[in-house]
């Protein structure tokens, strides 16, 4: 019985280390990479967030990723969607609509960020003067940064094309 169940055991560590590329919520993991480091790999989890799931969920951290079941797969996938952790460890607090305590990941983040900063320039906030025109909006300075895109220095003008004599005194004339 002991060889059937080794025999098992092998057939699916087979079938773990064939999958060198674990998909969560949209993103590749190498499988080769620790749960605790390849969850991260997912944008807006970042190494607190990434150490909570796997405590709140009974995962080992220094597990690599092509060790985990399917069904481990899901638990994270369904954590990471609906997260049931600490207030603040979201990423969103206090949310301005509603109020809420929410953890945004991949696109939402985006969006909500972008739905933040066009707000900002709606309400003519100091910040979205900045964003607005370009300039850093949390403080730093200006003098010898933040000159990308635009022209610098001395610029270099268009040489003339050179005239005759005769050309001039068609002018003078």
């Amino acid at each position: 019985m002991e060889k059937t169940q080794e025999k098992a055991h092998k057939e699916e560590r087979k079938y773990s280390d064939a999958r060198g590329v674990v998909r969560i919520i949209a993103t590749d993991i190498p499988g080769s990479a620790t749960i605790q480091c390849g969850l991260t790999k997912i944008k807006g989890v970042s190494w607190s967030i990434s150490n909570a799931v796997c405590h709140i969920l009974g995962i080992e951290e220094t597990k690599k990723m092509h060790d985990l079941t399917e069904t481990d797969i899901e638990k994270i996938t369904n954590f990471l969607k609906s997260p049931n952790m600490p207030s603040f460890l979201m990423n969103r607090r206090n949310d301005i609509d509603t109020g809420l305590n929410k953890h945004l990941i991949k696109t939402d983040l985006d969006l909500q960020r972008e739905f933040d900063i066009r707000n900002m320039k709606k309400i003519r906030s100091y910040k979205g003067w900045r964003h607005a025109l370009g300039q850093p909006v949390r403080g730093q300075r200006t003098k010898s940064h933040f000159r990308k895109g635009r022209a610098m220095g001395v610029q270099k003008t268009k040489p003339q094309p050179a005239t005759s004599p005769k050309t001039k005194a068609k002018e003078g004339k």
